[in-house]
């Protein structure tokens, strides 16, 4: 896992050909496995040091508490958000990329989406709720944003020595994290 501090995690991520990029597939099962050991529910290809526009969200992991995300593990190839809600809700996120920080974030709470799913198959759809927020947040990274850039100044400010730490190494994580350089 590539952690605060990292250029890829601050690169704007590019498209891929769904039928040319090398060996798709084994990323995205790699991407999974990865992120079932990280027990996140989200992980964006910048975060494991490639700048594609590519994520995955599994919310199959939460479906103990929330029964509709049974079996959920999605596949967003050169995702894009079409239009999002005037109303918006805030939520606590925190982030592999950035592991023992979690703040307040404001976000739109549903939004129209279209990717290229794990198929081939191009998508369009509404997201709302966690599944929008989880989106939403895993899109930050293909644009080089992390939930820390959607905070107020003073909420900056109260972390900024944590991120300068960490961006030097002074961290603990439960998963395997690519050392800062």
């Amino acid at each position: 896992m590539y952690i605060f501090g990292q250029h890829v995690l601050r690169e704007t991520a590019e498209e891929i050909d769904y039928e040319t990029y090398p060996n798709l597939k084994e990323l995205i099962d790699n991407m999974f496995e990865t992120l079932k050991r990280s027990e996140g529910v989200g992980l964006a290809a910048p975060q494991v040091g490639l700048p594609i526009r590519l994520f995955i969200i599994d919310l199959d992991t939460i479906s103990e508490d929330e029964p509709q995300y049974k079996g959920y593990l999605h596949t967003f190839i050169n995702p894009e958000i079409l239009e999002e809600s005037e109303d918006t809700s805030v939520m606590s996120e925190g982030c592999l990329s950035i592991p023992g920080i979690n703040e307040n974030v404001r976000r739109p709470n549903k939004v129209l989406v279209a990717y290229t799913d794990e198929n081939g198959e191009d998508q369009e759809r509404w997201l709302e709720g966690f599944e929008a927020r989880v989106f939403q947040h895993e899109y930050d990274h293909l644009d080089g944003k992390m939930f820390v850039d959607r905070l107020s100044s003073l909420r900056k400010q109260m972390i900024k020595k944590k991120l300068i730490a960490m961006s030097k190494g002074n961290f603990s994580a439960h998963y395997k994290c690519k050392p800062n350089r």
